[in-house]
This record gives structure tokens, C-alpha cells and sequence, in this order.
């Protein structure tokens, strides 16, 4: 062996050891929502929603980690998908069984809807990612609301009842009832944009960050209250994002334009028919003339 072979292998023992920090974060991501299980059965909800967020957080930053370390294979992309059906499916549901619908009749029967739906919408998502007929659109919208959304949802009625203690939010009706529309959601056709499609414009970084001081404020001092915020705030984006979703399905000339291109377009259609209303025709008067002039009669006379 020669010397000048000796710094490439000690430069490739690093490169080695980070090629499986993805993996290594997609495993820690599953002790945690496993654990958030054995600490609702110890009566600490606290501590299981605590985990699940910290599941939640390293689910959005193992596979950015993975396509920065160039570290993506076929074993990484199963393991992620089985860690997700156990942290935002199984976990879930069982943290929410004990805590809130243990002694409900119905609600082994919800959970199980539940973490069956998770099941079926990750089993969609892998299947729409080996579709290459799809527009390049549709990448930057998931089908049905993301799985990590789902779990953060479902545990928002554990946050309801650790924030203001017992009421109607936690009787059997309604929690059975949020259990049910969870479940549908993550099943649904509703397009939801991805965080990461989102563009932030230049002149608003300094505002993001300002409020993302503010949330990481938040979720020290009052967390269960940002997760229902966080919760209202996520649910409000739905009808921006079915709009958005069918004003590219409808304009095919923008499907490969960057999402700052869309806008453009967009602004420039509404400055081009500014007093034009979807479903309402506009009749014009000729030469302004009034009603009485062109004898016409008015309605009920």
C-alpha cells in the first residue's frame, strides 16, 4: 500500500459513519414513540405527548439529513415507513386508548380505525411515490393529511384535557367523534401542501424567524396550548391548499414552473379580470344607459 493511499481511506471512514446517522435517527424515532406507550400506561401523559413530538421532529429530519449525506437507499425509505406506522399509528392510538377511552365501549374500536387508516395512508404514499405518470405538481402535495399531522391531531385532545382539565372535549361523543374525522382525514383525497413547497419570500425572513422564536418560547411555557394552535392553524390551510391544488391542475402550462412563477401567474390573471367572479356574469349597460331608458322593467312589476 502506498502513502498517497492512505488519506483517501481516513477520509472515507467519516463519510462511512454519517451514511448511517438517517438510519440512526429513524430507530431513535422509534424507542421514542414506543416509549410515549410505557409512559401513558405509568399515568404520565405529559411524557408520552413529549415523545411523540420529538418522533414527529426527527421523522421531518431524517430524510433531509439522508439527501444531504447523499445517504438514501431502499432499506432507509422501509425502515422510515414502518417507524412512521408505529410512532404516528400505533403510538397514538394507544396513548390516546389509555388516557381518554379506556373505559368507553366504543373506544378500542376508534383506535383500531385509526392506526388501520395510518396503515393505508402510508401504504398510498409509497405507492404514489413509483408513479412517474404523475404531473410534477402533485409532488408538492401529499393525498390525504400527512401521517405526523394525524398523530399531532389525535393528541390534541390530550392537550385539551391537560390545558383545561375535563369538558366536553373529553366526553365519549366527542372524543370518538375527532377519533372518526382523524381517521378519515389521513384517508381522504384532500390535497395538503408540503412544508417544504412552500416559498418564503426574502423580505419575510426576518418575521419567520421572529416567529419561530416565538413558538420555541411557546413550547416551553405553554405547550399544550401550541398544540391546539398549532393544531387550528394547520386545518385553516386546507381550503388554500385544495385551491391552489386545482388552480395548477387547471393551468397544465404552469406545471413545471417554480412556485414563485405560480404566483406570478396567478397575480397576473386576477389583475387581468380583477371584477370577474367564478359563476357570475357581469351585463353591461349599453352606452350606461339606465333601466328606464331601455324600458325595462324592474323585478315584481
Amino acid at each position: 500500500m502506498t502513502k498517497s493511499a492512505l488519506p483517501d481511506r481516513a477520509t472515507d471512514r467519516p463519510r462511512v459513519g454519517l451514511h448511517i446517522l438517517p438510519s440512526s435517527m429513524t430507530v431513535l424515532a422509534i424507542c421514542a414513540g414506543l416509549t410515549s406507550i410505557k409512559y401513558a400506561l405509568d399515568g404520565q401523559p405529559h411524557l408520552a405527548m413529549a415523545l411523540i413530538a420529538a418522533a414527529a421532529i426527527l421523522d421531518g429530519l431524517d430524510g433531509r439529513v439522508a439527501r444531504i449525506l447523499d445517504a438514501e437507499s431502499r432499506m432507509g425509505a422501509e425502515i422510515d415507513s414502518l417507524a412512521d406506522a408505529v410512532d404516528f399509528g400505533v403510538a397514538p392510538a394507544v396513548v390516546i386508548y389509555v388516557t381518554l377511552l379506556s373505559t368507553q365501549p366504543a373506544g378500542w374500536i376508534v383506535v383500531l380505525l385509526y392506526a388501520v387508516c395510518v396503515v393505508l395512508r402510508l401504504a398510498r404514499f409509497n405507492t404514489l411515490l413509483d408513479d412517474a405518470t404523475l404531473p410534477a405538481y402533485t409532488r408538492e402535495f401529499f393525498v390525504g393529511m400527512p401521517a405526523p399531522a394525524g398523530a399531532i391531531t389525535l393528541l390534541g385532545l390530550l392537550a385539551a384535557k391537560l390545558q383545561f382539565g375535563e369538558g366536553w372535549w373529553t366526553s365519549q361523543w366527542f372524543t370518538c367523534a375527532w377519533v372518526v374525522g382523524t381517521s378519515m382525514m389521513l384517508v381522504s383525497r384532500i390535497p395538503m401542501r408540503k412544508m417544504h413547497a412552500v416559498a418564503v419570500p426574502p423580505h419575510l425572513a426576518a418575521v419567520l424567524l421572529a416567529v419561530l422564536a416565538l413558538v420555541a418560547a411557546a413550547a416551553f411555557l405553554f405547550p399544550y396550548v401550541l398544540v391546539l394552535v398549532l393544531i387550528v392553524a394547520y386545518l385553516c390551510t386546507i381550503p388554500f391548499s385544495i385551491r391552489s391544488q386545482r388552480w395548477v391542475a387547471a393551468h397544465p402550462e404552469a406545471w413545471e414552473d417554480a412556485p414563485k412563477e405560480r404566483r406570478a401567474a396567478r397575480r397576473a390573471i386576477r389583475r387581468a379580470q380583477p371584477s370577474r367572479r367564478p359563476g357570475v356574469r357581469r351585463i353591461r349597460r349599453p352606452n350606461g344607459q339606465s333601466m328606464a331608458r331601455l324600458r325595462l322593467r324592474k323585478p315584481g312589476r
